[in-house]
């Protein structure tokens, strides 16, 4: 029995769909802006100190990447964002906080926290 090119598709076509399996969705993403203005939110610099003392978000407090994992109990249990010049530090020390049970946030960098914090002022 020869099955015409139509067939042959249809039939891949229906393989391809019974063999889809159904994953739960990732949870949604939060909206950084409304994190980052959120007066319970945690806000952390994991930049140097002297980067820090240079320039940074309002209430941000500093840990340097270095001591984030000396710090994991202090911010158990708390919404925290992290930033820093670029994101580079800020996804690592990401990666720390989740696998210690952090409830953590990536800000990126201390500019793009300032300026969601600077936009809501200004509403």
């Amino acid at each position: 029995m020869k099955l015409s090119f139509f067939g042959i598709a249809l039939i891949s076509v229906s393989a391809l769909i019974s063999c889809k399996t159904t994953h739960s969705a990732d949870p949604p993403k939060a909206n950084i802006k409304e994190v980052v203005t959120n007066a319970e939110v945690t806000l952390v610099d994991v930049r140097i100190p002297e980067q820090y003392a240079a320039g940074t978000a309002k209430t941000a407090i500093n840990i340097p990447l270095a001591e984030i994992q000396n710090n994991i109990e202090t911010l158990k249990g708390k919404k925290v964002v992290v930033f820093c010049n670029k994101g580079v530090q800020a996804d690592q020390a990401m990666e720390i906080l989740k696998k210690n049970g952090v409830e953590a946030y990536d800000g990126t960098s201390w500019k793009n926290v300032k300026g969601i914090q600077d936009e809501a002022d200004k509403k």
